[in-house]
């Protein structure tokens, strides 16, 4: 960075710059938790009857090995980056629905427990309650790797409240996770390969809402991709933004094709990722007992309430690992 000329190239110069922003702040957290941990074994030394304080004090040192370690693990090309996440209902009906609005305050919640920044793009209701769809964006460090470990399809088991009899019902919703590309990315779009529409956008929001068809719905015709836009004021506006998330959704597709075709050349060398067309990835068990299970790890916990209120991580992380291990694809 300090070479001659370095800045004259403005697009290189911003990406070696993020990249060494990056590589500093993890340098200095390994530094920082290095420190901490010497300081703690010289106290024990010293002081060993109060070895129940310093465990104790060593319980965020752990969580931050963790991370660090987590961050380790990613090497795709975009895993560093932003991402741009889309719930989609599927099979239950106003369960479903209701299942896909619960999903997005989990992520809500895991998002900010994480420090991530995230942003709201659309929400499309349900006729009686809960979402038909969802997205939003997650801005952080490693925020694509780390999502990536959520798509597929979630099961949700309990007794629905939208049942007179109040019996036990299973819904699904699906995690849709793409990179979130910056605007000027050279992603090659068609417009004879793209069909757009405008309605009045639905829900909460200011003036605009409601009362005139700012919103935008993109459909990629080649491969059925489609994608909205509601939350900005102008109709421009969402479409800009409403192109971005489908650049980051053709990116996605190429990506998920090539893990396919890995995943094929392997054989049976690691079970295969589920949640597209095929089981779901994860069951969140209400009724008749509470429990959250990955199916691709086995990890589960009985405390459901807490994974649903954020509590995410324990899973991401087992996943992380066990896809690096090559356990699954």
């Amino acid at each position: 960075m300090s070479e001659p000329g370095f800045w004259d190239n403005q697009e290189v110069a911003q990406r070696v710059s993020t990249e060494h922003a990056r590589v500093s702040r993890k340098l200095e957290t390994y530094r920082r938790v290095t420190s901490e941990y010497e300081d703690a074994a010289g106290l024990y030394e010293l002081e060993p009857e109060m070895s129940d304080e310093i465990k104790a004090s060593l319980v965020p040192l752990h969580e931050e090995l963790a991370r660090l370690q987590e961050s380790a693990l990613f090497d795709g090309e975009y895993d560093a980056g932003d991402a741009v996440v889309t719930l989609q209902s599927g099979t239950g009906g106003t369960d479903a629905q209701d299942w896909t609005e619960m999903m997005l305050r989990m992520y809500e919640r895991w998002t900010s427990e994480r420090g991530f920044a995230s942003e709201l793009l659309e929400v499309s209701p349900g006729e009686e309650a809960g979402l038909k769809s969802a997205t939003f964006t997650v801005g952080g460090e490693n925020a694509y790797g780390i999502l990536k470990a959520e798509r597929g399809k979630h099961r949700l088991v309990r007794l629905s409240p939208f049942d007179s009899a109040h019996r036990r019902q299973t819904s699904f919703a699906t995690v849709i996770v793409a990179p979130l590309l910056p605007p000027e990315a050279d992603v090659e779009i068609d417009e004879g390969d793209i069909r757009i529409d405008t309605y009045r956008a639905q829900g909460a929001g200011g003036q605009h809402v409601n009362k005139t068809d700012s919103a935008i719905r993109i459909t990629h015709l080649p491969t059925g991709i489609v994608v909205q836009c509601q939350n900005e004021r102008s109709q421009t506006a969402n479409k800009l933004t409403a192109m971005r998330v489908l650049k980051a959704r053709i990116v996605e597709k190429a990506e998920e094709e090539r893990e396919a075709m890995l995943a094929k050349e392997r054989g049976g060398a690691a079970a295969a990722e589920t949640g597209f067309g095929g089981e779901s990835i994860r069951s969140y068990v209400l009724h008749p007992y509470q429990q959250v299970k990955d199916a691709r790890t086995g990890h589960e916990t009985g405390n459901a309430q807490g994974v649903l209120d954020g509590d995410l991580d324990p899973f991401i992380h087992e996943f992380l690992l066990a896809k690096a291990a090559g356990k699954v694809i």
